[in-house]
């Protein structure tokens, strides 16, 4: 009784520790900054800028300015910041006061990332994950692979959002289980995201039996207003479709490496979340902001935008290494997310 009354309180006093010193730099970066206390504006701008030169450089590619290529790698780094804008929204950071701009932030950062699920939904799924991370009740994780060994099938979840929503779905242990899942799945995915994917599937789909045509003796002949139509799924497929699911990729890649599940005390936050960092991940981390250095941060402080997490990253550092929290541990990805190998 006593060792679990003592441990208890290690954990409280180590969670405080680093949350206080986080708190304090964030404090301190206000001081010297004022600029970062006008925290609609700076998210609004954010917004703004990351829109215009999503425009830009698809108009740059629609003009024949620049190869596709290049339009998808830029706009899936430009679509990173209204993903985490959208993370800061759903615990309300923007136009708190003002819900109609809070609002119309939230659809634009979802009309920028259509691959993405229904914000308003993903709300309640988010602050679950905050309340019961690396349960068995984190939906918002599981889908994303989670708990799931690496294989070919988290290889799937990890790069397709319908694939792992279906899988969530067929592991349900009871029929109501199952229910609720399709029930959320419908109000998450319907209709934006659902018709995103599918005009993705599409385009696969397409140029599959294309390919296999040409390299075939027997060419498939399609008509010409399909070829029409194809030719303008083409154009958004890499203006906005293929640059969030390379955005979608490198984020599930990262976020379902550096949170924690199963065989941890989900009252510690120094187990829920790890710092993933190593060089060798940058090339992702790119294309959603640095969210494996700076996600576990947001565990310990809700309450601070993205930007304002960035720039606070040396003390948290500081405090959390001193506090129990593991950077670049490998090892998880061998572990299925455990904490510690399985017996």
């Amino acid at each position: 009784m006593h060792a679990t009354i003592e441990r208890t309180t290690d954990i409280n006093l180590r969670i405080f520790d680093i949350r206080q010193r986080i708190m304090a730099q964030c404090a301190e970066l206000r001081r010297r900054h004022p600029l970062l206390n006008h925290q609609d504006a700076l998210g609004a701008s954010i917004l703004l800028i990351a829109m215009s030169a999503m425009i830009s450089t698809s108009a740059l590619y629609l003009g024949g300015q620049i190869p596709w290529w290049a339009c998808v790698l830029a706009n899936a780094f430009f679509t990173s910041f209204p993903h985490e804008l959208e993370h800061d929204l759903l615990h309300r950071l923007y136009f708190r006061s003002r819900p109609v701009a809070q609002n119309l932030m939230m659809a634009l950062s979802w009309l920028t990332r259509p691959t993405a699920i229904n914000p308003w939904v993903r709300r309640e799924l988010h602050i679950n994950h905050h309340k019961a991370s690396g349960t068995d009740t984190d939906l918002e994780e599981l889908t994303l692979s989670n708990g799931t060994p690496w294989g070919i099938l988290r290889g799937l979840m990890v790069s397709d959002l319908m694939i792992g929503a279906a899988v969530m779905v067929t592991r349900a242990k009871t029929w109501r289980e199952r229910k609720q899942l399709l029930d959320t799945g419908l109000k998450a995915y319907l209709p934006l995201t659902a018709l995103t994917w599918a005009a993705w599937y599409v385009f696969l789909g397409f140029h599959l039996l294309q390919g296999i045509g040409d390299l075939s003796a027997l060419p498939f002949h399609f008509s010409t207003s399909l070829l029409n139509a194809m030719q303008w799924l083409d154009a958004v497929v890499v203006i906005i479709i293929a640059p969030n699911i390379l955005r979608n990729f490198c984020l599930n890649f990262i976020t379902s490496n550096i949170h924690y599940y199963g065989d941890i005390n989900p009252k510690d936050l120094t187990q829920q979340v790890q710092v993933l960092n190593p060089w060798w991940l940058w090339p992702l981390q790119a294309f959603c902001c640095n969210f494996g250095g700076t996600h576990v941060i947001h565990h310990f402080v809700v309450m601070e935008p993205f930007y304002i997490r960035q720039l606070s990253v040396s003390a948290a550092y500081r405090a959390m290494r001193e506090n129990g929290v593991r950077f670049n541990d490998f090892g998880t990805f061998g572990r299925a997310n455990r904490w510690e190998p399985k017996a």
